[in-house]
């Protein structure tokens, strides 16, 4: 398979590397970024790819907890975001030059302690993501969900129901909390 390699004095943005990455992949062919910009990016961490398109979600796939360095993570929940989220039909190339890319580089999640519900609340705080896992199920929203839904009890609820769970389960769940570091597109 023919791979694109980009060279170059500056790194490429993240975003660059995913829409480099969207690009090759409807050709057919493997991105691979230059060498200085995996070495900028060679740390293992985790992120979301977020696409957009008029403002309207159109796919967002990413990774809780490092596995990969984050160049490759980019490239594989770019991939994921735009052919794999289950709630949308895959990404036509035609669609590639309307969608926006953002980004956002998670921190480790920590676990949030609390000795009761009124506790837990104070804990809860927007401009974090949340992670809820409770039995075999889990949810996460990134920060930027807050913009949507800026009620404490209301976002907990709908992140109990995304994780297929009663609208409570947040109560008796564990809670998780994380920050980002977004880049997106212009």
């Amino acid at each position: 398979m023919f791979m694109l390699v980009m060279s170059g004095n500056m790194a490429l943005k993240l975003t660059e590397i995913a829409r480099k990455t969207l690009e090759e992949y409807f050709k057919g062919r493997n991105f691979l970024p230059d060498e200085y910009t995996r070495s900028i990016y060679n740390k293992k961490q985790a992120c979301f790819v977020t696409l957009t398109i008029d403002g309207k979600l159109r796919g967002c796939i990413g990774s809780l907890i490092p596995q990969r360095e984050l160049w490759k993570d980019v490239q594989e929940n770019a991939i994921n975001a735009a052919v794999h989220d289950f709630r949308f039909s895959k990404l036509t190339e035609k669609e590639l030059s309307k969608i926006k890319i953002e980004i956002s580089v998670l921190s480790l999640p920590k676990k949030i302690k609390s000795i009761n519900e009124k506790d837990l609340l104070m804990r809860v705080n927007p401009g974090k993501g949340y992670i809820l896992k409770k039995g075999g199920f889990s949810s996460t929203f990134l920060p930027q969900v807050w913009e949507q839904i800026p009620d404490k009890i209301e976002f907990l609820e709908s992140l109990s129901v995304k994780a297929g769970l009663n609208r409570n389960s947040w109560k008796s769940g564990e809670l998780w909390s994380y920050s980002v570091i977004v880049e997106k597109e212009d």
